[in-house]
């Protein structure tokens, strides 16, 4: 705890409901969009934890739409595991009877959850095991919240997962190629350009019904999901800003992109980036345990391209971003997104190779 942190802190949650006082506060998790602390707060002599956080507002701008679904999700769960207080986040209103706060002073949204006590997050898998519990936790999330009613949640990211639309900043930013970065990456356009017939096919069978709109979370790395610190088992899915209608091949196919490979996003040595197919199977099992019985036919059939779909939009994300001039990811280096965009094609490419492998397993 630093006292500058904790004098920043402590006027903030002293708006919501905490009974107690907050006698410490530090930055906790990994996460890159909100700022998140871990409360400490003496509730008549017993340590109780909390965590608070600051809503990113420039990427959503309406707090009080977010929060009315992550109110309805959390609540849904919650209803589904009565016994298990640790199935769900918990939210705490603030003095306005509000799941958030906003500072007067300077505009800023402030929200609190209860902390998950005896469970911990990864940011990265390191055995098959953490990838069949990661995704078994997903898929009873999805099953849970399969009969959620009160009808479609708030779009908090509109077309967050729609590629074809993708595609379309992607032709436009090709066309105008402001830096003149195009001969650099020509490889990369044409690789690209050879994907685009399927990238609709997800948004297609969503328009004409042939696959059902489900509450899905859109953030299915591992370090959304907290693993129990003595048996490992997921106990919590997390990070729910971006709970939304879409697919559920949107969650599992985010899953294949960020759990089965070898490196990281960025690594330039594309001999280092190997798309594991024993991790692929892990997130099948796990996955299909507690989501099996409610998915369709063709949600299962489509399981494995999921993972194409998902890491080749990625992949044309950061092609993007490199050809507008490195707007909207963050860049340490000099073409960092075009590395990042190699390694998600590099992965496509795998996955394309083991097709009849990973169809087989699913089946």
């Amino acid at each position: 705890m630093s006292k500058e942190i904790l004098e920043k802190i402590a006027p903030i949650a002293a708006h919501f409901d905490l009974r107690g006082v907050v006698t410490d506060a530090e930055p906790w998790g990994s996460g890159h969009i909100n700022n998140t602390f871990r409360l400490t707060v003496d509730q008549s002599g017993l340590a109780v934890h909390y965590i608070l956080q600051g809503i990113n507002q420039r990427v959503f701008p309406n707090v009080a739409k977010l929060m009315e679904n992550i109110q309805r999700v959390t609540k849904h769960v919650a209803s589904r595991n009565p016994l298990d207080s640790r199935a769900s986040l918990t939210i705490i209103n603030s003095d306005a009877n509000l799941p958030y706060w906003q500072n007067p002073a300077d505009g800023e949204f402030y929200r609190v959850y209860i902390f998950i006590e005896g469970a911990k997050t990864v940011d990265a898998v390191t055995c098959p095991e953490q990838a069949f519990q990661a995704a078994k936790a997903f898929g009873a999330f999805q099953c849970a919240l399969a009969d959620m009613p009160g009808g479609p949640l708030f779009e908090s990211i509109v077309d967050f997962h729609h590629t074809p639309k993708r595609f379309v900043k992607f032709h436009k930013a090709l066309a105008e190629d402001k830096l003149g970065r195009a001969k650099f990456c020509q490889k990369e356009i044409d690789f690209a350009l050879a994907h685009e017939q399927e990238a609709s096919i997800v948004v297609d069978l969503l328009a004409n019904g042939g696959l059902p709109s489900r509450v899905t979370h859109n953030d299915t790395k591992i370090n959304n999901v907290m693993l129990d610190d003595k048996t490992g088992e997921g106990v919590c899915v997390i990070d729910l800003d971006t709970c939304m209608p879409g697919s559920v091949l949107y969650d599992f196919g985010d899953e294949i992109r960020t759990t089965t490979a070898t490196a990281a996003e960025d690594e330039r040595d594309l001999s280092k980036v190997i798309f594991d197919l024993g991790l692929f199977e892990a997130l099948v099992k796990g996955y299909l345990t507690t989501a099996g019985g409610f998915l369709t036919a063709e949600e299962k059939r489509l399981l494995p391209f999921s993972g194409r779909l998902l890491t080749g939009e990625c992949g044309l994300r950061f092609l993007t971003d490199y050809l507008e001039g490195d707007t909207y990811f963050k860049i340490h280096r000099e073409g960092h997104n075009l590395d990042r965009c190699r390694t998600q094609f590099e992965l496509v490419r795998q996955m394309e190779e083991k097709e009849a492998a990973m169809n087989a397993f699913v089946k």
